[in-house]
């Protein structure tokens, strides 16, 4: 198996675009695997227990008041159940059901076509779940559960990860990690629908770069931009 020598580590800031000396090549980005701090037992076990630490305090605070709420708007709203759950891939490409609010009216293109901007598909509520991010507030049982962390690239749709992989350099590279609900690529700024190629190279290259270069501290400083960015009202995460 090629591996990449890794890089001595330099800080990395999240809410900056990737600088040119810090991008990968093609040859890089077709590695089998990249080096990673979480190649290590203990970073990985030491990230979980962040996980699962701050994963019960949310579920605790947040769950018995807003889950309730968000059901009966979503059943008033249309009709279906509450939760929406799709097959995506996890950490060394197994799958796992990821969950989110139901969002759109019942549909069969669900799990083949992603939502996007003015979708027809999407209901009243649906729309102001997607524009504060809060349909993703399940996901936090998959963190707690142990299939995504809260922090890591973003999974895709299975028909998705099919075609990137095929396509995108280093694509295949994010599945040394487990998948997360924020990540690098999302702080700055890569959202939104994924059939542009160059955009989900950049994804790619930023995803990457978290893997290479992660620490703890960096995983705080993409939190707290996803959390500034829920109160200001900059996009990101949609994916």
């Amino acid at each position: 198996m090629k591996t990449a020598s890794l890089p001595a580590r330099k800080s990395i800031a999240p809410f900056t675009e990737i600088p040119a000396g810090g991008l990968l090549s093609r040859r890089q980005l077709e590695l089998a695997q990249v080096p990673s701090p979480l190649g290590r037992r203990r970073n990985r076990l030491l990230k979980r227990a962040v996980d699962v630490g701050a994963t019960t305090v949310f579920i605790l605070l947040l769950f018995p008041w807003f889950l309730p709420l968000a059901a009966l708007l979503i059943c008033i709203d249309s009709r279906g159940p509450v939760f929406f759950r799709q097959r995506r891939h996890k950490r060394n490409g197994r799958e796992f059901y990821c969950l989110k609010l139901r969002t759109m009216v019942l549909n069969r293109d669900a799990d083949t076509c992603a939502a996007f901007e003015g979708d027809r598909r999407i209901t009243r509520v649906g729309r102001l779940l997607r524009r504060t991010h809060l349909d993703e507030l399940p996901q936090l049982l998959n963190v707690w559960w142990g299939d995504m962390s809260l922090v890591g690239p973003r999974p895709h749709m299975l028909s998705e990860n099919e075609r990137f992989t095929l396509d995108v350099p280093g694509y295949r590279l994010r599945q040394q990690v487990k998948p997360g609900i924020t990540g690098l690529a999302q702080v700055r700024g890569h959202v939104g629908a994924t059939h542009d190629r160059v955009a989900i190279e950049r994804r790619v290259q930023s995803d990457v770069q978290y893997i290479r270069h992660w620490t703890l501290v960096l995983d705080a400083r993409i939190l707290w931009g996803t959390v500034a960015s829920f109160f200001t009202g900059s996009k990101n995460r949609r994916a």
